[in-house]
């Protein structure tokens, strides 16, 4: 089975200091891969590169065979990534956001219902026309997981995606991510907590001063 993502010797430093030693791993499809590591160690720098949102200094990221350098935007028509602080347009109410993330993903098909489940799963139905600057800490976290639910993907990476949820949330995303790994997505997730590496880890990933190594 070829890997759905692969990092090559992936590397970041910020002048002489190394955030991102030299890692190399792959995600299989149907697989969820729990990275772990304290404060500071890299896993957000990672998750970044990969992701496209930081520049790495050496490496090779490849999503499905394309390599995101010479291939970007195809690697992000099939990559979502879910930022520990998710940013939001100040302009646009919740609603606004999810449609606007589905037009540009040219998944319209259905939206009404399938956004309409997804806010009433994550508790924010009542909440969809207000703006997300409003929203609590765990209600933006919410809402950022939802932009990636209501668009395809084949590899999903999520950066501490349980860090402000409440427990009956924490339950709809394992929830979620069960019927993912069925559907043959890779998912890549940093997180400290234990018992959700537990349930869901199929791998275990952790980083330490930028160092990668697998558990």
């Amino acid at each position: 089975m070829d890997a759905a993502l692969e990092v090559h010797q992936l590397s970041k430093k910020y002048d002489s200091v190394i955030a991102l030693d030299k890692t190399s791993f792959k995600v299989f499809p149907g697989e969820i891969v729990i990275l772990s590591g304290p404060n500071g160690s890299g896993k957000t720098t990672l998750l970044s590169c990969i992701a496209g949102l930081i520049r790495p200094t050496s490496g090779v990221v490849k999503v499905e065979q394309y390599d995101l350098d010479q291939h970007e935007v195809e690697v992000h028509r099939r990559l979502a990534f879910v930022p520990d602080v998710p940013r939001f347009y100040m302009e646009l109410t919740a609603w606004e956001h999810m449609r606007f993330i589905t037009m540009a993903n040219k998944a319209l098909e259905g939206f009404e219902d399938r956004a309409e489940e997804i806010f009433k799963d994550f508790g924010l139905w009542a909440y969809r026309n207000h703006f997300p600057h409003h929203y609590s800490r765990g209600m933006q976290l919410k809402l950022g997981l939802a932009f990636a639910f209501i668009r395809p993907f084949q590899i999903l990476l999520l950066d501490e995606p349980t860090s402000a949820l409440d427990q009956e949330s924490v339950e709809v995303l394992i929830r979620y991510l069960e019927r993912l790994r069925k559907e043959s997505a890779s998912i890549l997730l940093s997180s400290h907590d234990p018992i959700l590496a537990d349930r869901l880890g199929d791998r275990k990933l952790s980083i330490r001063q930028g160092v990668l190594a697998e558990d």
